[in-house]
């Protein structure tokens, strides 16, 4: 690896990483009630914000990138109704994090500015979607601390 592609695949593998156990902390904190409740009717519960983010990864990186099959339905993300528990969801999130640090420690130098052309996608290279994939992990992770501070207020 070249020193920029090192340093390009150390800090996005370690944003993931660290986002990651955001969420895992924020999840620790609720009960399997509360990981499914929606404080609001406007807005998702934590649940499914895990499914919609564990859906995201294994879409835009994991089927995109890595050539992973997955195949996504963005809709039951945040409809499904069978309510999964919670360590169940965590551990399909955990997975979807997994895949995605090793995907990003297998691109070279070259792969970063591969075209990249997936429906829906916002980026034009395989790194503006992995960084555009970090970036939506993070502002779901600012709703989930809401969430978690409006279901303790409840509680």
């Amino acid at each position: 690896m070249t020193d920029l592609q090192q340093t390009i695949a150390s800090d996005l593998a370690a944003r993931y990483e660290k986002l990651a156990g955001l969420v895992r902390d924020l999840a620790e904190t609720l009960t399997d009630d509360q990981f499914w409740a929606k404080p609001y009717s406007f807005g998702n519960s934590f649940g499914h914000l895990v499914l919609h983010l564990t859906g995201n990864l294994n879409y835009y990186i994991g089927a995109q990138i890595a050539a992973t099959g997955y195949v996504r339905d963005r809709p039951q993300e945040f409809s499904d109704q069978t309510r999964p528990s919670k360590t169940e969801v965590l551990n399909n999130f955990d997975q979807a994090i997994e895949m995605v640090v090793r995907t990003i420690n297998r691109q070279l130098a070259e792969d970063w500015s591969k075209e990249y052309t997936a429906v829906g996608a916002d980026a034009k290279d395989r790194f503006g979607m992995v960084l555009s994939c970090a970036t939506h992990l993070h502002h779901h992770v600012g709703q989930m601390m809401y969430l978690v501070f409006q279901l303790k207020q409840k509680a």
